[in-house]
């Protein structure tokens, strides 16, 4: 199949097609079906196509299956190709999970044979699934990422009595240091604080028109909330994602000093007791590197990690890319990228994660 290729029937009455962005009826469809698969997340979004291609300029492949004129099944994908870190095809570059969302095997199996087949086709190395659960228990997997996912109370003081002695304990003093949130319209205060605290782990920011690309299409779905000190000044900020009864921060940024004011602890503590108003049910903490600093955090508020199952498929490669700074072979890269001046690394950086997915 080419981008926009006729239908090609399958068996078992199913019909493959791809997602045309340029169409609002095919586009309605496939959003009707995120709405409502029990495995779909915000990352199957149709939206996501139009980021990677008009941010990024990563090829995509969205498929999907119907039958009865209904659609039954879908997986997006899209190719990362770069000279760095070789050619993939991946459900989904830059997102936590993905992979194949089907109402039986016989769809799924559809969606996986022309997966399969468009990975050969565009000589990929490697085609990865990004799964909650195991699929294919004989792929080669990665074990390097757990998520962290927790009900919201109804009742705002059970929430925070919810929260362990010890970070209950950091969450009021960030109160008593006079700290608030408010909800910014932009992405200006937010991406100054991510762009800084990414340069101080050294790796590369994501590029600002990303985080307003992603306001822009998908709307009252994605918001911005900025933790201020007492004198106003903006000292944390995170950006999250809503689906369904869930709230899933996504990105998120602090100035040096919001440590020494609790103010990381009282941006999520604000951000679960502004979900528990709304009437959300579920606190998404996101992915985490087993270990990670950012993994014992999210313990401590009493998170328990579920493994996260990324699957390969292997075609040209020998192992499983490890594009992560967990890896050795970063290091000294990682070290020079925390010295650079923060303008040189908003300015390279974009170059280097498009391609990292």
């Amino acid at each position: 199949m080419s981008d926009h290729s006729t239908p090609a029937a399958t068996g078992s009455g199913l019909i493959l097609r791809r997602l045309d962005s340029d169409k609002p009826a095919d586009l309605a469809r496939w959003e009707a079906y995120v709405a409502t698969a029990p495995s779909a997340t915000f990352f199957h979004r149709a939206g996501w196509q139009t980021i990677l291609r008009d941010v990024f300029h990563h090829r995509c492949h969205f498929l999907y299956v119907e039958r009865n004129g209904h659609i039954c099944g879908i997986l997006p994908l899209a190719q990362v190709k770069s000279l760095l870190f070789g050619n993939s095809l991946i459900s989904l570059p830059f997102a936590v999970y993905g992979g194949v969302v089907a109402d039986d095997d016989a769809a799924a199996a559809a969606l996986e044979a022309e997966a399969d087949r468009l990975a050969r086709e565009l000589g990929v190395g490697h085609l990865e699934y990004r799964n909650v659960d195991t699929h294919h228990a004989d792929w080669p997997s990665q074990d390097l990422y757990v998520t962290f996912r927790k009900e919201i109370l109804p009742d705002e003081e059970a929430n925070m009595t919810a929260i362990p002695r010890k970070q209950r304990a950091m969450v009021r003093k960030g109160i008593k240091n006079g700290l608030r949130s408010e909800i910014d319209p932009g992405v200006d205060r937010f991406f100054d604080l991510f762009a800084d605290n990414v340069l101080r782990h050294g790796t590369p920011a994501m590029p600002k028109r990303y985080f307003e690309a992603l306001l822009q299409v998908f709307g009252k779905d994605c918001e911005v909330m900025t933790v201020v000190d007492a004198d106003g000044q903006a000292i944390s900020s995170v950006f999250s994602f809503f689906f369904r009864d869930e709230i899933l921060p996504y990105y998120a940024g602090d100035a040096e000093r919001a440590r020494d004011l609790a103010a990381n602890d009282f941006k999520y503590w604000e951000l679960m007791r502004r979900a528990c108003q709304r009437g959300l049910k579920i606190f998404d903490y996101g992915r985490s590197k087993v270990g990670a600093g950012s993994w014992s955090f999210k313990k401590n508020w009493g998170f328990e990690p579920t493994p996260l199952h990324y699957e390969y498929r292997l075609y040209t490669r020998d192992s499983i890319p490890q594009n992560n700074p967990n890896n050795p072979k970063y290091k000294l890269m990682i070290a020079t990228w925390r010295r650079l001046p923060v303008w040189v690394a908003n300015r390279l950086g974009p170059l280097i994660v498009r391609n990292l997915g």
